[in-house]
């Protein structure tokens, strides 16, 4: 198996290439329950950086509409539905997607009802999962496998077929609110799933997400990403990774001298 945990010394131009793409592939994301307008408000500020911008924003539904009114059109919005738990309500999960669809986002992130694919029932999760893209016609659907829950590589890739069969535009590691979330095995084995898939190997992405903080832990996914899609994925439209935190490394790789910004605790 490919070593994935950067052994060796790291030149200060690969650490500056690398915090590039994961700048240009930034989901600048803020879940808290109690979130406000003046939190994203604050995070959208922080999306537009002196080093350049992020991809996207991620934030609650009912925050989305405001997050849009606060950027440039070329950073996305993306709203998270069925979240965190993963439920198998799909009218809930329609509902939060329709408001992401009239907030004017470009972008769902919706957990797979993965505990009801651990019970066996996976009519369940595709029932959902196939409601919600049939709901968000012409936007980016990124599916949320909570891989730290399915643990298993058996389960995990069972969650990655179900999810590309309903028309997953990316597989998403995890929420950032369970215990283990992105791990380099649970990434390897999603993103293997993408490649063996004729109808997804070169169009469909990879979202890591959860405990990302510094550039050296984005390399390895990037890394990942670049063994088994292949380096012409190592873009925005193929790779992203979900992280509140990660920003201020960025940052203070790519402009060392700058006094570094607080990132708010989102649970990224």
């Amino acid at each position: 198996m490919t070593n994935t945990s950067n052994p060796a010394p790291v030149s200060p131009h690969n650490l500056a290439e690398s915090a590039r793409t994961a700048l240009a592939c930034l989901d600048l994301t803020s879940l808290n329950k109690n979130d406000t307008e003046a939190d994203i408000a604050k995070l959208c500020q922080r999306a537009q950086g002196p080093t350049g911008p992020v991809a996207a924003v991620c934030v609650w539904p009912r925050l989305a509409a405001f997050a849009r009114a606060q950027l440039p059109t070329h950073i996305g919005v993306a709203a998270v539905a069925n979240f965190p738990h993963g439920n198998t309500d799909v009218a809930a999960a329609v509902q939060d997607t329709k408001q992401i669809v009239q907030a004017g986002a470009q972008e769902v992130d919706v957990v797979l009802p993965y505990k009801a694919l651990m019970a066996g029932d996976e009519a369940a999760v595709t029932q959902l999962l196939t409601a919600v893209r049939q709901a968000c016609p012409g936007l980016v659907l990124k599916v949320i496998l909570e891989t730290g829950e399915l643990q298993t590589p058996v389960l995990i890739a069972r969650a990655s077929q179900l999810a590309l069969a309903a028309g997953a535009d990316f597989l998403k590691t995890s929420t950032g609110k369970t215990p283990v979330n992105a791990t380099p095995e649970a990434a390897r084995v999603m993103l293997s799933a993408i490649a063996a898939s004729p109808a997804a190997k070169d169009h469909v992405g990879f979202k890591a997400s959860g405990g990302i903080r510094t550039v050296l832990e984005a390399m390895v996914y990037e890394s990942l990403v670049q063994q088994i899609l292949g380096e012409q994925a190592l873009n925005a439209k193929r790779f992203r990774i979900g992280a509140s935190s990660l920003l201020n490394d960025i940052e203070a790789v790519l402009n060392p001298s700058a006094a570094p910004v607080q990132a708010p605790a989102s649970g990224y």
